[in-house]
């Protein structure tokens, strides 16, 4: 029996909630799925899940036996890594966490162009709009914009996440567009449900400045703010990377130019340095030159014609 990819399926199968979809994240079949857990259950002499056509359940054995396996899992890919040549090309499965309007943005084309130059690396992309844990939910790298990260991961910062306020030309036909950061109170705003929800921040001639807020549209995530701006809804305040295209368009026009909104900074996010795999290695430096200092995404927000090669 190869023990290890047995616990890989335990652990798969657990982590899915279903025989089913491990079978299809590990492209293996069901009843092979079915024989490394009974060849598992074998193995230590316990029963480790009660299985029933409705809910898959662990028992006491099952609960002791799985961070054990998780351990021996890590510790087989730390063994891996360690004696790989220095120089081999990345190759492997890379699990990456990111929120929803920057994946849609920037990180989506991002991928597209590293899975080019390292055929080896496969992406699972998951776009999700709350923190998650790495170790639990086995992310290898959380991209993450902030400004107090927890201090027990390991962060490398990338670069900088401006915003701007902007509307769509259809909205400022029938509203005259703000000239001070005070007049915002007197305008539809489309906010974030968690950030900015009722009070937005600027920085104006070198002193903080914050205006009070609200509208008929908020929402939890950005791309939804996004198009809900582009229809005309109202006035809303976006990352650059997102808003950028849209403003060097024409289809959103940027307001209040003189007022900088909060920065905060985008950090790639991981769990451990030790043993790193060459293909997070990899990434986290394609990820450093793909995302500059100065991305051109903040060129394209500023409105101002954009230099042509």
């Amino acid at each position: 029996m190869d023990r290890l990819q047995a616990m890989r399926v335990f652990v798969s199968v657990v982590d899915l909630g279903s025989q089913s979809a491990a079978a299809d994240q590990l492209d293996l079949s069901r009843p092979v799925v079915s024989r490394y857990l009974a060849e598992l259950e074998d193995w230590v002499g316990a029963r480790l899940m009660h299985r029933t056509t409705r809910k898959l359940s662990l028992t006491a054995a099952g609960n002791e036996i799985l961070p054990r396996c998780r351990q021996m899992l890590e510790l087989s890919s730390d063994m891996q890594a360690a004696v790989s040549e220095p120089d081999a090309a990345p190759r492997g499965l890379l699990r990456i966490s990111v929120s929803t309007s920057f994946g849609q943005a920037q990180l989506a084309d991002a991928m597209a162009v590293y899975v080019r130059r390292y055929p080896g690396v496969s992406i699972d992309l998951q776009m999700l709009d709350r923190t998650v844990n790495l170790v639990d939910e086995r992310i290898d790298l959380a991209i993450r914009t902030s400004n107090d990260l927890d201090p027990n991961l390991i962060a490398r910062r990338l670069t900088v996440c401006r915003s701007v306020v902007c509307a769509a030309p259809a909205y400022l036909q029938e509203h005259p567009a703000p000239v001070q950061v005070e007049e915002l109170s007197r305008h539809n705003c489309l906010t974030h449900s968690y950030f900015g929800k009722s009070l937005w921040h600027f920085e104006e001639d070198g002193e903080a400045v914050s205006v009070p807020v609200q509208g008929n549209i908020s929402a939890n995530e950005a791309s939804t703010l996004l198009r809900a701006t582009l229809a005309g809804a109202g006035v809303a305040m976006l990352p650059t990377y997102q808003a950028g295209v849209h403003i060097h368009s024409g289809e959103l026009v940027r307001l209040l130019p003189h007022a900088e909104p909060r920065q905060m900074n985008i950090y790639a996010v991981y769990a451990s340095r030790k043993h790193m795999p060459a293909a997070l290695r990899s990434l986290l430096d394609f990820l450093a030159e793909r995302f500059p200092e100065n991305p051109q995404w903040d060129e394209a927000a500023s409105g101002k014609p954009q230099a042509t090669s």
